[in-house]
């Protein structure tokens, strides 16, 4: 693991395009800004570690536990259109 020290307005760069700023230091709290290219998804670890989770469960699902979720299937948007 690189250790860096950096004071608040200072950037790290990551790469040619992924770009973290201290934006604000209280207390025991960093808040970091950071300017990445849109294809690059960007999360708290927790919120990663979430995703991840219901990746994973939804890869498990029976083909029978997608019915209604499937693109133009009756509930896919949650709308029904009459004759």
């Amino acid at each position: 693991m690189l250790v860096l020290s950096r004071q608040r307005d200072e950037t790290i760069m990551i790469g040619d395009e992924v770009q973290i700023t201290v934006v604000d230091i209280r207390g025991d709290k960093v808040r970091l800004g950071i300017d990445a290219p849109r294809h690059i998804q960007v999360h708290r670890k927790e919120v990663y570690e979430a995703i991840q989770r219901e990746n994973q469960a939804a890869a498990r699902l029976n083909p029978s536990e997608l019915n209604g979720l499937v693109a133009g299937g009756p509930s896919a948007n949650g709308s029904h259109r009459k004759g």
